[in-house]
Parts: structure tokens; C-alpha cells; sequence
């Protein structure tokens, strides 16, 4: 397949390239900068100049590219700024799908989250719909999410991956990432708050394999959801960090999601069951 791969330097699109190289496809990828664009090419795909925001740009990337699908996997999170990845929800998905409605191209796979459910007291399934909040900074997640997600499926085939909280390189739960920094601050309560978790390596083996899948949303999550209290304590282990007291209470929608649909349908299981396994791989480098 010719795939055209937006995020390519990102958290997920970094192992993404490999696996799709690797598993024969040809990859044309987007870089907001001139040295981004050369690191691709170095990988072996095809690069280009890539600013989401901008719809003619985009228009003519995918245009050349000529791709048979699109694998959307753009954020802005490396940087803590919520307000533009919402952006990149609204306006980047948007230019990404009316640049491939315009060039052709029928499929298209895209980066969604687990956590914008409504509230509920057990696992959130495919079925469940999106939080109706307006309350912010909540609100305007979710509204980029259900943004993506409604463009996404403009197209005849798409896949919406709505993947767990990602951990591992590059992340924001990494040995030195945000969460490693905010234990070490006491900052990170050990609550009763529910989290479905991803290793991102078992992230981009989704993402190829969903080239594959048939239309749908596809909840992407390990197989252990579980409260802050009880994967705090294995977090801070892991980073060296003081273990924080246990914290009463939790949001109705921090209530984690089942991943059962990937796993009966799509024949996908992480490689990582539990954060409980990954985690402990993050102390030792």
C-alpha cells in the first residue's frame, strides 16, 4: 500500500515508519521542518513540508503523494499544549480529509482517545457515547475529538483508533516524562480515578494493523484498567519517585475502557497485557 503518514516524527508516528516500511509498504510522511523532512528520507520514505493548518498545502502534499490511505497520528502534546491539539483535531483533520476526498483516496486511519466517554461506573465500550460536558478544559477535548472523528468518517473507509494513555518513549509517562516530573512534586494523586493504558509501541502495531481493519472505532487499550491508586504506587517505583497517599473520589467519565472489540473482532492484543508489566520496563531504561 502507498500510505501517506501524517506524525511521522511524533510519539507513535517514530515506530510507526519502521513497521510500515518494514512490513513493504511505501510511505510518503510529513515534517513541519526541513531537518524533520531529511531524518524521514534517511528512514526510507518519501518526505515532504507539512503545515496541517494550512489547506493548500496540505491539498498538494496529498495530491502528490497520490497515497491509498492516509494515517493521521498528529498531536501537539510534546509541548502541553491542549488548545492546539484540539486545533489539530478540528482544522488539521479537516484539511487531511478534504485533501483526500480531492485526491481520491477511499481509506483513511486516525488517532483518537479513550478517555472522552461519557461518565459511567464500568469500562467505557465503542457503543458509549461522548461526554456531553461543557465544562472546560474538558469541553474543548472532547469537542476535538468528536471533531476528528465525524470528519474521519466523511470518508468510505476509516478507522478510528481510540487509543488508551500512552506510556513508554516519548510520552508523557516516560522514565522522564511529565508524570515522572509531577510524582517527583508530589503532584499525582492516587485516587480512585480509572485509566485504561498503551504501551505506544503497541500503539503503531495498531495503526498498521488497522490498514487492514474494516470501517469502525476501535477502542486500543491494554487489558488492565485499573484506579491511580493502585498504578501510582508502580509508576513511581518504576521512576524513582516517592509514592504518593491514597486520594478519595474520581470523575465519572475517569472510568477506563474496554478493549474488547480489538481483540474478538480485530484479532489485535497488545503485547503488553498490563501497565503492571510495562511500567516496571520503564525502570530499567
Amino acid at each position: 500500500m502507498r500510505v501517506f503518514l501524517a506524525g511521522a516524527t511524533g510519539a507513535i508516528g517514530r515506530l510507526l515508519l519502521p513497521l510500515l516500511l518494514t512490513a513493504g509498504h511505501q510511505v510518503v510522511a510529513g515534517s513541519r521542518s526541513e531537518e524533520g523532512a531529511r531524518a524521514l528520507r534517511a528512514q526510507g520514505a518519501e518526505a515532504l513540508r507539512l503545515d496541517v493548518f494550512d489547506r493548500a498545502v496540505v491539498e498538494r502534499a496529498v495530491a502528490a503523494a497520490a497515497p491509498d490511505a492516509v494515517v493521521h497520528q498528529l498531536t501537539a502534546l510534546s509541548g502541553l499544549d491542549l488548545t492546539e491539539n484540539a486545533r489539530i483535531r478540528r482544522e488539521g483533520t479537516r484539511n487531511l480529509v478534504d485533501a483526500a476526498h480531492r485526491a481520491g483516496v477511499r481509506r483513511i486511519v486516525a488517532q483518537s482517545i479513550s478517555w472522552a466517554y461519557q461518565g459511567g461506573d464500568t469500562p467505557a465500550t465503542e457503543a458509549t457515547p461522548l461526554d456531553p460536558t461543557t465544562e472546560q478544559p474538558r469541553a474543548a477535548t472532547v469537542g476535538g475529538v468528536r471533531a476528528l472523528e465525524e470528519a474521519v468518517t466523511e470518508l468510505p473507509e476509516h478507522v478510528v483508533l481510540r487509543y488508551g494513555t500512552l506510556y513508554g518513549p516519548g510520552t508523557w509517562y516516560a522514565e522522564d516524562g511529565l508524570m515522572a516530573e509531577r510524582l517527583h512534586r508530589g503532584e499525582l494523586a492516587a485516587s480512585e480515578a480509572v485509566n485504561s493504558f498503551l504501551h505506544v509501541e503497541d500503539a503503531a502495531r495498531a495503526a498498521l494493523a488497522a490498514l487492514e481493519w474494516p470501517s469502525g472505532t476501535v477502542n486500543v487499550v491494554d487489558d488492565d484498567p485499573a484506579p491511580a491508586r493502585l498504578w501510582v504506587p508502580v509508576l513511581a517505583a518504576a521512576v524513582g519517585a516517592p509514592t504518593p497517599p491514597a486520594a478519595a473520589g474520581r470523575a465519572a467519565w475517569e472510568r477506563g475502557a474496554d478493549g474488547t472489540l480489538a481483540r474478538t473482532a480485530r484479532g489485535w492484543r497488545p503485547t503488553r497485557a498490563s501497565w503492571r508489566q510495562g511500567f516496571t520496563e520503564l525502570g530499567r531504561g
